[in-house]
């Protein structure tokens, strides 16, 4: 593994922030209207038959020092967020986009304000919490066929391992609009992703016109936990994806990722 050392983060004031985030919006909508052709539509005639990869995520956690109504907030925003988004059909050549389709989360279009990370301090913002959504459509791509081009890593750990089901650092994180989430179908056949809520979970399931030829594992390899210099704690790992042929069985693991992230709870104390 690279080097473990992570610099302490910069805290910069709030005009710059500002500035910078229209800067990268507006650039990102530029990119938007040149690749306009390239993006992936819903079609609601479209219904394809086989499920590649379904998976699901709690929407309510209590969370210490995080206020509830957040948490119910956040399930108004990703109902919101997942209307463009459900039966999204990505043809061979086309690429998906998160926030091409959901467009900037505003008070104006009903979002409420939720939990954000901002400078690795959580707060309160309109829109929050619709990292979820992020993290279970990278976890469902990573399960498929389907080419990441665009993904952002937590640069923060957030909260303990408690009920954790999937190795660490396997999210995408998301900020309107050019921290986002892009996946391009590279193959000959047709993709089609379907979202929608329950009482209790956010579900997404990824389908094509034909089954699929690989069964995808994806594991974590060198998780390490180490104390800065600067004196915090941060956290480590690989994450790797393993594709079995299920027509002859041959296996290849790839790199997917290296995990370096900032750590904001002791991770001596425990749950």
């Amino acid at each position: 593994m690279n080097s473990n050392n992570v610099p302490k983060p910069n805290k910069r004031s709030n005009l710059r922030n500002i500035l910078g985030r229209e800067y990268y919006s507006l650039k990102r909508q530029i990119k938007w209207l040149q690749m306009s052709r390239q993006f992936a539509k819903p079609d609601a005639s479209v219904k394809l038959e086989h499920s590649i990869m379904r998976h699901r995520s709690m929407m309510l956690r209590p969370l210490r020092d995080v206020e509830m109504y957040l948490q119910h907030n956040k399930i108004t925003n990703l109902r919101l967020a997942i209307a463009p988004i459900n039966g999204m059909v990505i043809r061979p050549g086309e690429t998906f986009s998160i926030w091409q389709r959901v467009g900037r989360p505003t008070a104006g279009r009903g979002f409420l304000e939720g939990l954000v990370l901002h400078n690795g301090r959580i707060e309160k913002g309109i829109g929050g919490g619709l990292c979820q959504l992020g993290n279970l459509l990278y976890w469902m791509a990573l399960h498929s066929p389907l080419t990441i081009t665009e993904r952002y890593r937590h640069g923060f750990d957030v909260f303990p391992d408690i009920n954790r089901t999937i190795p660490f650092a396997c999210g995408a994180t998301l900020a309107y609009n050019y921290i986002d989430l892009q996946l391009r179908n590279d193959t000959t056949d047709t993709f089609q992703i379907n979202l929608w809520l329950d009482e209790e979970y956010l579900n997404g399931e990824i389908l094509s016109d034909r089954e699929s030829e690989f069964e995808y594992k994806i594991y974590e390899t060198d998780h390490l936990i180490k104390m800065q210099p600067w004196g915090g704690y941060t956290r480590h790992n690989r994450i790797w994806r393993r594709q079995t042929s299920l027509i002859d069985g041959l296996t290849s693991e790839t790199l997917v990722t290296e995990n370096h992230a900032i750590m904001m709870y002791n991770p001596l104390l425990t749950a």
